[in-house]
């Protein structure tokens, strides 16, 4: 999984830089600053309102974004499974059915966002606040590892970073970077998400940090790691 992880990000990664270059190389810096749909655009530009490469590229990038969805389906409802399970959220959001597939964690979720949708009917204010709250991720992954590698050096890790807390710095540098430029692309998607950041954290602050669940895997994995250090 590490290999394949870090070569769909090299992809990604020289992707983006001839998207950064060859699209406003083909239409203009202009155009494209104020595009919501920049390379078949771009391709319309260069070879035509009929382009039959810009209709191929849309819909590809629609097909992607499409499968995309799929693997955030996936991510979400077991990530609330377990935050739920840990005391974290509402403990009925884990749930689960015969074949346990925790279809209340999958269910909710997609409730609200599609009823977001519909009620905004703007897509762009939805994949602004989706954005703020990655670059918000990025930031505290980053410094959480900085923090494990500082507090558990010796620990054993099935992957290492290269470059260590050299890489996961300057990363942490252009996550930090990346919320500011949130604020100032789009100050009412970022507000949005900071609300929203800010009611689960006095949700925690007040309440759940009082129900935590001692025999979920979670908390038992940290009880552990605390008598561990007190034995030191």
């Amino acid at each position: 999984m590490p290999k394949g992880i870090i070569t769909a990000m090299s992809i990604l990664l020289v992707f983006a830089a001839l998207m950064l270059v060859l699209v406003p190389g083909a239409a203009g810096a202009d155009v494209i600053s104020t595009s919501e749909n920049p390379l078949p655009e771009a391709l319309r530009i260069a070879y035509g309102e009929n382009s039959t490469l810009a209709s191929f590229v849309n819909y590809a990038g629609l097909a992607g974004l499409v499968a995309s969805f799929f693997s955030i389906i996936y991510a979400y409802s077991r990530q609330l499974f377990a935050l739920s399970r840990a005391g974290y959220l509402p403990r009925w959001l884990s749930l689960t059915g015969k074949r346990k597939t925790p279809w209340v964690a999958l269910i909710v979720p997609g409730t609200i966002g599609f009823l977001l949708a519909a009620i905004t009917q703007d897509g762009a204010l939805l994949i602004n606040i989706a954005v703020f709250g990655a670059t918000v991720s990025y930031v505290l992954l980053n410094l959480s590892h900085i923090m494990l590698r500082r507090r558990e050096p010796d620990l054993e890790r099935e992957y290492r970073t290269p470059g260590g807390v050299v890489t996961t710095g300057v990363a942490l540098v252009l996550s930090a970077i990346a919320v500011v430029a949130t604020f100032v692309v789009d100050p009412r998607a970022a507000g949005i998400t900071a609300l929203v950041f800010a009611a689960f954290i006095a949700y925690f602050w007040f309440y759940s940090r009082h129900h935590l669940v001692s025999s979920a895997p979670e908390e038992e994995f940290d009880q552990i790691n605390s008598a561990e250090s007190d034995l030191r």
